[in-house]
């Protein structure tokens, strides 16, 4: 019979989401916890170095949402419907279309206030803020690459964003993953 295996710290953080979905679907598993002494002791053999991880099959899988994902399914406290997945693209076309704009209108408004003329949201460097966006509209456009072509100066900020040398050599050597 295959086991669950969690492995973690020794407190709730990251992985009591995991353990209260066990409690919910009643499964035994193995609540393997280390305490801060003992990690570095096993971190070189703990996938990705990283905790949480669950085992399960011969499969080790890190990261604590992906685990939670995994183990709903598995039990039971997913939602799967097809009126849910309805909401959720109602949703998705309302934030695209009316809440989405609104935010960027106030974000073209601030990079033109601030920006003195530049690319960038404040002066004329690169600051966390040019940062912070670059990241954040990264996920976005990656929904709905679009979304930024009725603001052209908050595209040629990402486009500046990605000339600085540094940021362009970590962005290529960046590791490739999901969001």
């Amino acid at each position: 019979m295959s086991t669950y295996k969690l492995y973690y710290f020794n407190n709730r953080g990251r992985g009591e989401v995991c353990r209260l979905i066990f409690a919910a679907a009643g499964q035994i598993y193995e609540d393997i916890r280390y305490e801060d002494d003992q990690w570095l002791l096993y971190k070189d053999k703990i996938l990705l170095g990283q905790m949480p991880v669950l085992e399960y099959n011969d499969i080790k899988l890190p990261q604590s949402r992906a685990i939670a994902r995994f183990l709903a399914k598995q039990f039971q406290l997913a939602v799967f419907d097809e009126q849910n997945d309805v909401k959720r693209e109602e949703l998705s076309k309302k934030f695209f279309s009316k809440e989405l704009p609104k935010h960027l209108q106030n974000l073209d408004v601030l990079l033109k206030v601030f920006g003195n003329g530049g690319s960038f949201f404040v002066g004329n460097h690169l600051t966390w803020a040019d940062l912070y966006f670059y990241n954040f509209f990264e996920t976005i456009l990656g929904i709905n690459e679009n979304c930024l072509n009725n603001y052209p100066s908050l595209k040629q900020n990402r486009q500046e964003v990605e000339k600085q040398p540094k940021i362009a050599k970590y962005l290529q050597n960046r590791p490739k993953t999901s969001v």
